[in-house]
C-alpha cells in the first residue's frame, strides 16, 4: 500500500508552502480574523509539543521530539508496506499521519520550532494554535481510531 505515500507527500507540500507563505507575509504574532468569533490566522512558533507542551523545556525537547518523529515516521512507512491490498481506509488515516508527521519534522529541523497559525475559538473558548500538519495527524487518528471500531 505504499502507493498512498502520494497523500503523504500532498500533506507535507501543502502544510509546508502554506508555513513559507505565511512566514513571508507576516512577522510572529501578526494575523487575521477569518470569521469573528470563530476562527483566525495568526503567526506563531511553537518549540514545544502538542498545545505547547515542553515549551519552556530549555532546548533539549527539540531533539527528542526530532528522534520522535523520526522513529514514527519509519514504523508508519513499515506498517503501511505491509497493509494488505484493499485496507483503502488504512492506508489513508497512516498517509495522514505520517504526512502530518513529516511536514512538523521539517520545521522542527529547519528552524527548531513548528510554524503554527490555525486558532479555533467558541468566543472566549479558545483551541491551542496549529496547523495543517496537525490536521492532517488528527484527522488520520480519528481515521484509526473508527476503524478499529468498524473492525469489531
Amino acid at each position: 500500500m505504499l502507493r498512498y505515500l502520494w497523500l503523504s507527500l500532498a500533506v507535507f507540500l501543502v502544510d509546508q508552502g502554506v508555513k513559507l507563505w505565511l512566514n513571508h507575509i507576516w512577522r510572529v504574532g501578526h494575523g487575521i480574523v477569518l470569521i469573528p468569533g470563530l476562527l483566525n490566522l495568526r503567526l506563531l512558533h511553537n518549540t514545544g509539543a502538542a498545545f505547547s507542551f515542553l515549551a519552556g523545556a530549555g532546548g533539549w525537547q527539540r531533539w527528542a521530539l526530532i528522534l520522535v518523529a523520526v522513529l514514527v515516521s519509519i514504523v508508519l512507512v513499515a506498517i503501511l508496506r505491509r497493509l494488505k491490498t484493499g485496507s483503502h481506509w488504512t492506508a489513508v488515516a497512516i498517509a495522514l499521519i505520517l504526512g502530518g508527521a513529516l511536514g512538523n519534522l521539517a520545521d522542527r529541523i529547519r528552524l527548531g520550532y513548528v510554524i503554527d497559525y490555525i486558532g479555533a475559538h467558541w468566543g472566549t473558548l479558545y483551541w491551542p494554535y496549529f496547523n495543517i500538519a496537525d490536521s492532517a495527524i488528527s484527522i488520520g487518528a480519528i481515521m484509526l481510531i473508527v476503524d478499529a471500531f468498524r473492525r469489531h
